[in-house]
């Protein structure tokens, strides 16, 4: 099936084509710098990483850009309250976000533009704004006159007079209209200032992503993403002042993802959105309930002292990307629970072939992998291939993720059954078995590495003490052995009951026990 996304702009799925034929430009908004990053500020990277992987598969040429904001009210007044430079704040807090992204697998940004680095772009799209009618100076700010713009409020499907109720709209003595927004602010003695043609001041913040995706990106891109939470004012107000600039349509595709949400607190699943007015109705519901840092949220580094990373991503991708996430140590708990049945089935697999999963080399492009040989008519291959069309078709209906993880879940108990019915586990598999299992394991590693996990194999221990802990694991589970041997039962169970409270569990197979963390 053709690619289809969901686009907030017509509320609708369309085909997806892009400006440029085989290229596909992206951007995402990025981080306000001035905290360490929480699990909300993942969602948005770990699910346009996703789909980076999936356009690339597909045989598209992508470029993603993820904006840093260092320059802020919140970032000077976090600065201020820490007594140190907003440089300096957002220079670590940026380092605290980079190690986040990289602990997350999310290795697919292209470029990273500070807002800083970009003032000159700016200020060159605000007095093209001024030029054409847009924009006024006003006390040494400048603002977008939003009834200027014919079309002001096509994304969020908002009247002025809608997006104003419920708002704290700035209100300034010589303002055209309450709704209009800053481009351009004055500063005030001890906070940063460029030089402009309007005084010494700092850019607005929607202003920053207009200037930094033209600038790499050009007058049109293909996909704009961000969090629900954005989609107005801060997008709504982009896509105003970018096209009102050029006169050209600014994003073909606006994706949104659902907001993170305190386990038993989602709202209303995002699902179709068919309905004019849906979007909006989540939004409200979703921000509400947001998990967010003056919420008690943990920073991403306490996350992961809990949770491996490969889980917290796994666990972020298990659901439609458009629907609010119901986050809880819990649920993490349960996602890293399952994984470990894909762990057992990668070890199964290496015992059997002698083998690694993680050595495997997948297909990198859907015409790749239709060029591999397939296992012929055989009721497993029938299977596998299922599995991976159902996948595909998941992935190519809107980047559901949710879907494509069901497929593969299914994929893993289809192996576990060939491994099973063809007893491969036990005594010397023929050729043609480890043939088959070895396909059908490529196939995992094809589709798991879209997801951008199962990339690196997990270690039992860690740490330059593997070998103790090995040689210790070995010498317990003998004594358990001798203990079962002499019929020591009580003992036996104490020593298996014990090592599952540290989180170790033991398979006792025919021809020897085994044993793992988790």
């Amino acid at each position: 099936m053709p690619l289809r996304v969901y686009n907030t702009l017509s509320r609708q799925k369309e085909d997806f084509q892009t400006v440029e034929p085989g290229r596909v430009k992206m951007y995402l908004c990025g981080p306000t710098v001035y905290k360490p990053a929480h699990i909300g500020h993942m969602v948005g990277p770990v699910i346009f990483d996703t789909v980076k992987r999936y356009l690339t598969y597909s045989g598209y040429q992508v470029t993603w850009v993820v904006n840093i904001t260092d320059v802020d009210d919140k970032l000077i007044n976090k600065a201020r309250e820490l007594n140190t430079t907003v440089d300096a704040l957002a220079k670590l807090m940026t380092q605290d976000y980079f190690d986040n992204l990289k602990t997350m697998a999310v290795d697919g940004i292209d470029h990273f533009p500070y807002a800083t680095q970009h003032i000159a772009e700016m200020q060159e799209i605000i007095s093209i704004l001024i030029d054409k009618g847009f924009a006024y100076p006003l006390n040494g700010d400048v603002y977008f006159e939003c009834t200027k713009d014919a079309d002001y409020g096509k994304l969020s499907h908002r009247s002025l007079d809608e997006m104003l109720a419920g708002t704290r709209a700035e209100t300034l003595d010589g303002k055209h209209h309450p709704a209009d927004f800053a481009l351009w602010k004055g500063s005030k003695p001890g906070e940063p200032a460029w030089d402009s043609p309007w005084g010494p001041g700092r850019p607005g913040w929607h202003i920053e992503c207009s200037a930094m995706a033209r600038k790499i990106l050009g007058d049109e891109i293909d996909i704009h993403g961000g969090g629900l939470d954005l989609m107005f004012p801060h997008h709504e107000n982009e896509l105003a002042q970018s096209e009102s600039c050029t006169g050209k349509p600014f994003a073909r595709y606006w994706l949104h993802n659902g907001l993170m949400q305190a386990s038993g607190q989602a709202g209303k699943v995002g699902g179709g959105h068919s309905k004019q007015g849906d979007l909006v109705a989540d939004q409200a519901a979703q921000e509400a309930n947001k998990l967010a840092g003056s919420k008690g949220a943990a920073s991403v580094k306490e996350l992961f002292k809990n949770h491996d990373p490969e889980t917290v991503r796994f666990f972020l991708l298990a659901t439609h990307y458009r629907s609010p996430i119901d986050f809880g140590d819990e649920r993490l708990a349960e996602t890293g629970k399952s994984l470990e049945g894909f762990y057992r089935l990668f070890e199964t697999y290496e015992r059997i072939t002698g083998k690694s999963f993680y050595a495997i080399t997948p297909p990198k492009t859907r015409t790749e992998a239709q060029g591999l040989p397939s296992l012929g008519s055989s009721e497993f291959n029938t299977e596998l291939q299922s599995l991976r069309a159902r996948f595909l078709d998941s992935m190519d209906d809107d980047f559901n993720t949710g879907g494509a993880v069901g497929a593969l879940f299914d994929l893993r108990k289809t192996l576990n059954a060939y491994i099973g019915d063809n007893k491969l586990d036990v005594g010397t598999p023929s050729p043609e078995n480890i043939a088959a299992l070895t396909a059908g394991m490529t196939v995992l590693k094809e589709l798991s590495q879209l997801l951008g996990v199962f990339r690196e194999a997990k270690t039992k221990a860690g740490g330059q003490d593997d070998g103790l802990v090995e040689g210790l694991m070995q010498l317990i589970l003998q004594i358990r052995a001798d203990s079962r041997k002499a019929k020591n039962f009580a003992v036996a169970d104490l020593i298996r009951t014990k090592l599952t409270e540290l989180k170790i569990t033991v398979e006792d197979r025919p021809d020897k026990t085994l044993w793992r963390r988790g």
